[in-house]
């Protein structure tokens, strides 16, 4: 049977949490902005899903004071973390284990249905984007962010980062069969499933518009969690991996150093 959930232990390795976090305080002031143009307000239901540990879910509920937020996952331990951080915002923000595979949910159920952070680590990008299609109303609106691993760029040193994100991710997700660049691919799926006003905007994680050490955080759980994998999946041995992240960690903390991350959001209608 094909495994849906490749990456599944390191979405369960603890540095997956710090990882979400960091993501989260470096993406949302800017992504906010971009959900603002959707033009929602009053009582409406969203979903949230591949919610992990509900840093996304809690600001959508944040967001919307009226809005019913459903957030879903398949990690009951990121579950678990999400329900107790987020207790005071119950019943109206609510945790469920669910596949975004087959969410088990009624057609047309949400108004806005966002998919962050997912679609990368998991096979069959088409498949999932078409069942959140199938539970947004007609009117609602897709909010994706397909991370893309060709959108990193940082300084050269002693190491050059280009030579590390040129291959790691080319053969991590053939190992997985996933694929680590489906932010530019995203959009050529979505016109295939017939959706409609489809807007790619980018957040741009760098040293001027966040804080260096949220950037560094960032970059430092990737390597906890994800050097092992690079030294299986790659000519670099662990050692490198780790060599080549820490590169890139102290060119972000350098002050006269500069490092950015594009992070794609993608929108789109529910004819």
């Amino acid at each position: 049977m094909e495994d849906l959930n490749p990456h599944m232990s390191h979405m369960a390795d603890e540095s997956m949490v710090r990882t979400l976090d960091a993501q989260a305080r470096a993406i949302w002031p800017q992504e906010i902005e971009l959900i603002r143009r959707y033009a929602l307000d009053g009582e409406m239901d969203i979903l949230d899903a591949g919610c992990g540990t509900g840093e996304g879910a809690s600001r959508f509920a944040g967001l919307f004071p009226q809005a019913r937020v459903l957030g879903v996952d398949v990690l009951d331990q990121s579950l678990a973390l999400a329900r107790s951080r987020y207790a005071h915002l119950a019943p109206r923000l609510r945790f469920e284990s669910r596949s975004v595979f087959d969410l088990g949910l009624p057609d047309g159920s949400f108004d806005l249905t966002a998919c962050r952070h997912v679609v990368h680590s998991i096979p069959h990008a088409e498949r999932v984007y078409a069942e959140l299609a199938r539970v947004t109303r007609r009117g609602g609106r897709l909010h994706l962010i397909p991370e893309d691993y060709g959108m990193l760029h940082f300084q050269r040193g002693a190491l050059d980062p280009r030579e590390f994100w040129h291959e790691v991710p080319d053969r991590f997700g053939q190992a997985t069969g996933t694929d680590l660049f489906i932010g530019r691919n995203t959009y050529g799926i979505l016109v295939g499933l017939g959706l409609h006003d489809i807007t790619i905007d980018y957040v741009v994680v760098d040293t001027l518009r966040v804080p260096r050490e949220t950037f560094a955080e960032i970059l430092t759980a990737w390597r906890d969690g994800y050097a092992d994998a690079a030294a299986a999946h790659s000519r670099f041995s662990r050692e490198e991996a780790v060599a080549y992240f820490d590169h890139m960690i102290a060119n972000i903390r350098d002050p006269r150093g500069y490092a950015a991350w594009m992070v794609p959001v993608v929108s789109a209608r529910v004819p």
